[in-house]
C-alpha cells in the first residue's frame, strides 16, 4: 500500500475516503454503499487530477510520467474494472429499487452522477496512460504525433487526445506511432463504445421513468 501511496498518491487517497464511506454509509444495501463510496472516490479524485493538469507544465508531466509508470498497468486494469462494475451496480439500483415520487428525482440524479462520473473517470485514467507511454517510450519516433510537431506535449494535449476517444470512439488530429500505444487505444475505444452505449441506454431508461 505504501508503494502505490507513493506511485499513485491521489488514487490512493481517493480510494481510501471512498472505501470507508462505502463501509459506513447508512445504506440499505450492499449495492448503494458500493455506489456512494465509488462516486465518492471517482469525483474526489477528478477533482485532484484536474488541480494536477491545472499547475503543471510540460517538464511536470514527465517527471510525473516516470514515477507513476510502475504498477501503471495494474492500476488502469483495476480502474476500469472497476468503472464497468459500477454500470453493473446502477443497473442493479435502477431494476430493483422501489422509490416514491418525492425520490425519484433524487435517485436518478445519483444514478446519472454515476455514470458521468465513470464516463469521466475513464476519459481522466486513460489520458494519465497515454502521458506515462508517450514520456516512457524509448523509441527513435515519439508515440503520439501532434499536428504541430509538438515533442512535450502537456496534460492538456493528452486529455484532448483521450476524451475524443471517449467521446467518438476515433483519434482526430493526432496519429498513434507504437504498438503499445495503439494496444491502448483498442482497449480505450471498446470501453468508450461500452459506456457511450450505457449512457444512451441509462438515459432512455431515467425518461421513461420521469414520463
Amino acid at each position: 500500500m505504501s508503494h502505490l501511496a507513493r506511485t499513485h498518491p491521489r488514487l490512493t487517497f481517493a480510494t481510501l475516503v471512498g472505501l470507508a464511506v462505502g463501509v459506513f454509509a447508512p445504506a440499505a444495501t450492499v449495492t448503494t454503499k458500493f455506489l456512494l463510496g465509488w462516486n465518492i472516490a471517482v469525483w474526489l479524485y477528478l477533482a485532484l487530477t484536474i488541480w494536477l493538469v491545472i499547475r503543471s507544465k510540460a517538464c511536470d508531466v514527465k517527471s510525473t510520467a516516470e514515477v507513476e509508470d510502475e504498477n501503471a498497468s495494474m492500476v488502469l486494469i483495476t480502474v476500469c474494472i472497476a468503472a464497468i462494475a459500477s454500470l453493473a451496480a446502477v443497473t442493479l439500483e435502477l431494476s430493483g429499487s422501489i422509490v416514491t415520487d418525492t425520490d425519484r428525482l433524487i435517485h436518478y440524479g445519483f444514478t446519472g452522477l454515476t455514470v458521468v462520473g465513470s464516463w469521466l473517470m475513464i476519459g481522466v485514467i486513460f489520458s494519465l496512460h497515454y502521458a506515462r507511454l508517450f514520456y516512457n517510450n524509448d523509441g527513435p519516433e515519439p508515440a503520439l504525433r501532434f499536428p504541430e510537431g509538438l515533442l512535450d506535449p502537456d496534460y492538456w494535449d493528452f486529455l484532448y487526445f483521450s476524451f475524443t476517444l471517449n467521446v467518438a470512439v476515433q483519434t482526430a488530429d493526432v496519429s498513434i506511432a507504437t504498438r503499445e500505444m495503439r494496444k491502448a487505444v483498442l482497449g480505450h475505444s471498446l470501453l468508450g463504445f461500452l459506456f457511450n452505449t450505457a449512457v444512451l441506454g441509462f438515459t432512455i431508461n431515467i425518461a421513461a421513468g420521469l414520463f
